[in-house]
């Protein structure tokens, strides 16, 4: 049961520090980040707490891991309900107008930070 509620703090945290992180980034959030948010550091916490991978490998796996759950959340949420969360239609190398290689990097280096507070925080 302390495996269910370590998880569950954890996506507590990951749903509101992402949707903080929307805020202070362009002033406004949706709920369905929270979600997202709190699916992306579970996620990152079982990696971290699973596979001994180098630093670089974390940092590509969880920008692998954000921009997969951006990309079926902007499809669920802006493509299909029309929610207009965010539209990356403007931004170089996008696929959909859902994601796009400039912020897919942005996460690389995110991922990094949240993984060495994660190392930080449980070590």
């Amino acid at each position: 049961m302390r495996n269910f509620y370590h998880y569950l703090f954890a996506a507590l945290i990951g749903g509101f520090g992402y949707c903080l992180l929307e805020i202070l980034w362009r002033g406004r959030t949706h709920y369905s980040m929270f979600f997202a948010g709190a699916i992306v550091i579970s996620t990152f916490l079982y990696i971290n707490e699973n596979y001994a991978l180098p630093f670089w490998a974390k940092c590509l796996v969880g920008m692998l891991i954000i921009t997969g759950v951006e990309l079926i959340f902007g499809i669920a949420f802006n493509l299909i309900l029309r929610e207009h969360v965010w539209d990356y239609s403007n931004v170089p190398l996008n696929f959909l107008g859902q994601i796009c290689v400039p912020f897919s990097l942005l996460w690389f280096f995110l991922s990094g930070a949240v993984f060495k507070v994660m190392e930080k925080v449980s070590g």
